[in-house]
């Protein structure tokens, strides 16, 4: 399933689901014009009701007499998921199938899309930029950057728990806070007055970087001991969030923090504010950008996120 949906525009949507059961299943006899359905008749008609079966599932039924030019971004793109179904195929390769719609159709066909998987119990593999399709649609998620696989795991997993830093930075909107930290003699991240209470396993003065999503942080009153204060730069209303960007008073760091809207609609343009990071959601990254694992100081189990 192609992204530039790659239908035959003289042909119908009925021709075009044809087309590649003509290829696999009809002689070269069979396909000739005319003389083709009279010596494969028993096979075009087969063909024909596999088409209108698909075209059924993904109601489309109206439109196979038309032709792509007659059709909108949607139904040409359910006519190309036909193609590919009427195969019944045992997976499905969909390179950015819904990057052409529009945003609100393109939320739309993801849940169609998700639906479809289900109901075919068939393998989709499906490449795409956009990561809110990539979590939303997914059982298993990749994240592949210059030809390699950087992690691989369900989308909870690859989104609550990254073990690269360039994971942890593309996968998650707005992209996560980073700070540029040290570890102390005693193992504890830190960066200026944020001072992490879980320790690593080894214990340097190793640079690092300390990720904190902006779900993670919360308002708080002013000069409460390990928040960070700032100036609010930017804020965005998404109605059910508010994003405040916050130049951080070091001058070092800009950082984004997600609010509710009672909480966040107070909060105006150039005002000044401090913030603090929920226990438990830290993440830390090496020089490397290979994530380093967190335990309790007095824990001997297994360690765990921060």
């Amino acid at each position: 399933v192609f992204q530039s949906y790659a239908l035959y525009p003289h042909l119908t949507i009925a021709q075009n689901m044809m087309t590649p059961l003509r290829l696999r299943d009809l002689s070269t006899a069979e396909r000739l014009p005319f003389v083709g359905p009279m010596l494969g008749r028993a096979k075009h008609q087969k063909m024909l009701q596999q088409v209108q079966e698909t075209a059924k599932v993904l109601r489309i039924e109206a439109l196979l007499d038309r032709k792509p030019g007659q059709l909108s971004g949607g139904q040409r793109q359910r006519a190309a998921l036909g193609r590919a179904m009427v195969r019944k195929s045992v997976a499905f390769l969909m390179d950015e199938p819904l990057s052409n719609l529009d945003a609100a159709l393109r939320i739309h066909m993801r849940s169609e899309l998700a639906e479809l998987h289900r109901s075919l119990q068939a393998t989709f593999v499906y490449v795409t930029h956009d990561q809110a399709e990539a979590l939303t649609m997914s059982d298993r998620m990749a994240v592949m950057m210059d030809g390699d696989i950087l992690q691989l795991g369900a989308p909870d997993e690859v989104y609550n728990d990254p073990q690269d830093i360039r994971v942890a930075e593309f996968v998650g909107a707005p992209k996560i806070n980073l700070l540029a930290g040290s570890l102390d003699s005693d193992g504890h991240a830190r960066c200026g007055d944020v001072v992490l209470s879980r320790v690593t396993a080894a214990q340097s003065s190793e640079k690092v970087s300390i990720g904190l999503r902006p779900e993670h942080l919360a308002l708080c009153a002013a000069n409460q001991p390990g928040c960070l204060s700032g100036r609010v730069v930017h804020k965005e209303n998404l109605g059910a969030d508010i994003y405040l960007h916050v130049a951080v008073d070091d001058g070092l760091h800009r950082m984004v923090v997600r609010t509710a809207p009672q909480e966040g609609v107070s909060v105006s343009l150039g005002s000044d504010i401090s913030f603090h990071r929920l226990h438990g959601q830290a993440m830390v990254f090496g020089a490397d950008g290979k994530r380093i694992q967190l335990a309790d100081a007095m824990s001997t189990q297994v360690p765990e996120v921060a």
